[in-house]
């Protein structure tokens, strides 16, 4: 009998850990990319309708200041005059606040807007939220987003040390002719 309970309460566990965790399916290849509208590290409101016509390098990472998040924002920053000459711009979206942001962005001279998603909505509307109940945090993930507004490539599985040459490459290949 001990046992029976035992193995119904940690499977109501499992089930309620994992609805709780999963994050909303992300957006499809060719559909047009969710809209958002955030503050930025200076307060600043940006909206994905500010960037009609534009490539944009649509980055979530799960925290300011930390070795990865912190090693794939100054590659970034390090290829951002390549990125804008291929027409892309690049803006990063955590759940850290406005303040942490502007930190970060000030301490590794980043270039390029970093939004704050404070409740995950928008993290989660690109299937970019793990959501552990009292603790929410964006995965890794990189969508770049074509100059129509629709989704051109997903990035699910980052290599924080090559993601920036990657979004060139896969600009390259995208643009080419066009």
């Amino acid at each position: 009998m001990k046992i029976t309970i035992m193995i119904t309460l940690a499977t109501i566990g499992i089930l309620l850990w994992w609805s709780v965790a999963r994050a909303g399916e992300p957006p499809v290849i060719g559909l047009p990319a969710p809209a958002f509208s955030l503050p930025d590290q200076n307060g600043k409101l940006q909206s994905l309708s500010n960037y009609a016509g534009q490539w944009i390098v649509l980055y979530f990472y799960p925290k300011d200041d930390t070795p990865g998040c912190t090693k794939e924002a100054c590659n970034f920053r390090d290829d951002y005059h390549q990125l804008e000459s291929l027409g892309a711009r690049v803006i990063g979206i955590s759940l850290d606040d406005s303040e942490s942001h502007a930190k970060f962005a000030l301490k590794h001279q980043l270039p390029f807007p970093l939004l704050t998603d404070r409740e995950g909505k928008v993290a989660d509307s690109y299937g970019a939220l793990t959501n552990l109940g009292l603790l929410k945090i964006a995965k890794r993930h990189t969508f770049l987003i074509n100059r129509e507004g629709k989704i051109a490539r997903i990035y699910q599985s980052v290599d924080t040390t090559r993601h920036s040459q990657q979004i060139i490459d896969d600009l390259k290949a995208l643009t080419v002719g066009k």
